[in-house]
């Protein structure tokens, strides 16, 4: 009797703890480099929203913000090793992986408007793109929008040769690099968390960034001038270790999958108005002065910044430059 009884306990023990076993929701950190009040950060918290309920707890979404997790040099090769399963990195973060082709993104003046960029992103382009990660063991699941960026410092900046010789923060991009250089600029790559602090101390002159980004990390606070040049674009590409991903349950990687279509249309749809809120923002802190440049002036910038994608044709690849150039002509563009 007593055999049976250890028996029985054993086994009750056994099946209450692969019941709780089983019921222990799917855990998804999602890592990322900006705080929580821009658009990446809204929308990752929409996603997490989103996920939770659709999968009815079956998934649990851990955000980690404002590098909290890992910095930005990091945070791929967390990914890789599957220590983190979600990222959202901006799209220059590709070419040092080796995927150069998405450096067409930080191309000066590549996008004249937001519809040019859509139809890039959500078009064959973009889908060819994301394909590229799978041997990086990588899944690439959304583009999400965050603007057009300015040019910020602490002397005014109305023409190209007045960023002569300054020190100005870039992400790790051969593009970005040859953009500054083209400028006249010496390109300094430092991570995202970093730039602040670099620019208090004046180890860096200025930087480039969407205004939602400059105004959330309160660079603003420590750059006398912001010029509305609107120059190259930044956005993200949201992705997931490949691995993770096609191991998940079938009907949980569909729901998660429409979360992230929601959290997507989100995403680009606040982003013009948190950037147009923060340059107003920055405006009324009365620490720095926002320029709009005039049209003879914007025909300079181009000028000076167009070579660039001639330049880096045999990096990105002529192709594929010319394919974007022409979704703009489509749209009637250039």
């Amino acid at each position: 009797m007593k055999l049976k009884s250890l028996l029985f306990s054993l086994v009750a023990a056994s099946l209450v703890s692969g019941a709780a076993f089983a019921q222990a929701p799917i855990v998804i950190k999602f890592s990322h480099v900006v705080a929580n009040d821009t658009p990446k950060g809204k929308a990752a918290e929409r996603f997490k929203e989103l996920a939770e309920k659709a999968t009815k707890g079956r998934v649990k979404v851990e955000l980690y913000p404002n590098s909290t997790l890992y910095k930005d040099k990091e945070e791929l090769e967390a990914l890789q090793l599957g220590a983190v399963q979600m990222l959202a990195p901006s799209l220059a973060k590709f070419g040092p992986l080796g995927v150069k082709e998405f450096e067409v993104f930080d191309l000066p003046y590549i996008f004249p408007s937001k519809d040019v960029l859509y139809a890039v992103t959500e078009g064959p382009i973009g889908k060819d793109l994301m394909k590229k990660l799978e041997s990086k063991g990588i899944t690439g699941l959304a583009f999400w929008d965050n603007g057009f960026k300015v040019m910020s410092s602490n002397k005014p900046m109305h023409l190209p040769a007045d960023m002569k010789g300054q020190k100005l923060r870039i992400q790790s991009s051969k593009v970005l690099d040859a953009q500054m250089r083209a400028l006249s600029a010496n390109p300094q790559v430092l991570a995202f968390s970093e730039v602040y602090q670099a620019l208090q101390t004046g180890v860096v002159d200025g930087t480039e960034n969407p205004p939602s980004n400059l105004y959330t990390q309160k660079m603003h606070e420590v750059q006398k001038h912001v010029t509305v040049t609107n120059h190259g674009y930044l956005g993200y590409a949201v992705i997931v270790n490949k691995k993770f991903w096609d191991g998940l349950p079938a009907d949980v990687r569909a729901q998660l999958d429409e979360a992230m279509k929601s959290s997507t249309k989100y995403a680009n749809a606040i982003a013009q108005q948190e950037n147009d809120n923060s340059l107003e923002a920055v405006k009324k802190s009365g620490k720095t002065t926002v320029y709009n440049l005039t049209d003879k002036e914007k025909a300079e910038w181009r000028k000076a910044l167009l070579p660039v994608q001639k330049d880096m044709e045999g990096r990105i690849g002529k192709d594929l430059i010319a394919n974007v150039n022409k979704e703009a002509v489509k749209l009637g563009f250039k």
